[in-house]
């Protein structure tokens, strides 16, 4: 009489083709939602048209302004100043109304400044004030613009797809920057930047049917804001109680004002370091969007938010990658490494995000997401004039040094005053194999 073997029977191992087809189905799950993919579509087709208009942009300065770093510097100031100014208010608004009309008004606003600014510099009339002035007024869509966009991704997918779909939606804003700057080279090579502007005109009409036709009764209803006083304070308040969000805030900030004018930085590197044209300056931003485009993938597998530790490690990373490319003495090892520093910046700025939405009450999302916003992009106009003004007087490369240190201090400075007033505690420890810096977060 035999006995019967107590243990299960062996399961066949996962073969490693289908490994990997559920690895990439788990990257891109959130696109089997229908309303998804439309939002996705109709965005990824509009990026394309906003990367080409930055990098036609920010070329049109330095025709116009003679190659000024900080004629350059003041643009993007210009057109950032609106998230500082404003975007608290854009917050508010995307909590207490209808997400998908504020984005038809945002996204007809801006196509309307971007057409405007296209055919003055076709038709060979635009001046540096033009450009100015038609950046400070793209920046007030913007504003408006990006907290209804950030809040709306909660309304389209549930809570279960929202790290894939945050994921998502960098990956989707990062393959356009591979594709925008280097059609942007090749158009302003051959036509002009004025007609690259247009394009991005052209382009926001993608966006606008993707609201369109989607479908409404598959969102998932968030309950609006009602009318009342205070409101922009109590996000703040709301904020002031959360010890981990301020610290991703001051992370964000600190970052965002003096790490991240790529746009501003690469051109000053090709012009007047490296001494190329408009089709070189387009690949830099392409070869950038390699290694983002990576981080977002990377991003998009999550499952849940990510920790304080990864955060600080990612920023820390980027900082320190930041001042390396600013010492690369050819323009190809500066372009090689551009993609290190793009995957480092999205992976920082995609956990920063991540760590915002997925952690805020969702009625206060709109304004805690604005504020998220202001500080990382709304430091810009005070980020990009000193840069532009260090690229003048002390050189191109010292944009990057310079910006990549600043945000090196400040993060750590960051963490370590988080840690001293009881909001983030620190725990370092040391192994004989490898160091790490163990980083855990408590709201006060």
């Amino acid at each position: 009489m035999t006995r019967a073997s107590s243990t299960l029977p062996e399961q066949p191992p996962i073969s490693r083709p289908r490994a990997r087809l559920n690895s990439v189905a788990r990257t891109f799950d959130a696109l089997r939602i229908r309303n998804y993919r439309i939002y996705f579509t109709g965005a990824l087709l509009s990026n394309v048209g906003t990367w080409m208009q930055r990098v036609a942009q920010d070329w049109l300065v330095l025709e116009l302004s003679g190659g000024s770093g900080l004629a350059v510097g003041i643009t993007t100031a210009l057109q950032f100043l609106p998230m500082l100014l404003i975007t608290p208010y854009g917050g508010l608004i995307a909590d207490r109304f209808d997400k998908r009309a504020i984005l038809r008004v945002t996204q007809s606003w801006m196509a309307a400044s971007a057409g405007l600014l296209g055919l003055l510099a076709v038709l060979g009339v635009a001046e540096t004030w033009h450009v100015f002035a038609l950046a400070f007024i793209f920046g007030v869509g913007t504003a408006f613009d990006n907290p209804a966009r950030q809040a709306f991704v909660s309304e389209i997918v549930d809570r279960e797809h929202m790290p894939n779909a945050i994921g998502l939606n960098s990956a989707s804003f990062n393959a356009a920057r591979i594709v925008g700057p280097a059609v942007a080279g090749l158009v302003i090579a051959a036509f002009g930047s004025g007609w690259a502007i247009l394009a991005n005109a052209i382009s926001y009409l993608s966006f606008i049917i993707a609201l369109a036709i989607i479908d409404p009764g598959r969102l998932h209803g968030i309950e609006r804001a009602v009318r009342g006083k205070r409101q922009i304070r109590e996000g703040l308040a709301y904020i002031r109680g959360r010890s981990d969000i301020i610290l991703v805030l001051c992370i964000a900030a600190f970052v965002g004002t003096f790490g991240l004018n790529f746009q501003m930085t690469s051109a000053l590197m090709a012009q007047q370091t490296f001494h190329k044209g408009a089709g070189e300056y387009g690949i830099l931003g392409t070869f950038m969007a390699v290694g983002s485009l990576t981080g977002a993938l990377i991003g998009a597998r999550r499952k849940t938010a990510p920790r304080a530790r990864f955060i600080i490690g990612a920023a820390v990373a980027f900082a320190l990658i930041e001042v390396v490319v600013g010492m690369m003495p050819t323009y190809w090892s500066y372009a090689a490494v551009l993609p290190i520093m793009g995957l480092a910046s999205m992976l920082t700025l995609n956990a920063s995000n991540m760590s915002v939405q997925m952690g805020v009450d969702p009625q206060l999302r709109g304004r805690v997401m604005a504020i998220y916003m202001m500080v990382m992009q709304g430091g810009t106009p005070i980020g990009a004039p000193i840069l532009g003004w260090v690229g003048e007087v002390f050189g191109a490369r010292w944009t990057l040094i310079g910006g990549g240190g600043v945000a090196l201090l400040g993060v750590l400075a960051s963490a370590a005053i988080m840690a001293r007033r009881g909001g983030v505690r620190i725990s370092p420890t040391f192994s004989t194999r490898r160091p790490w810096l163990s980083l855990h977060t408590r709201s006060r």
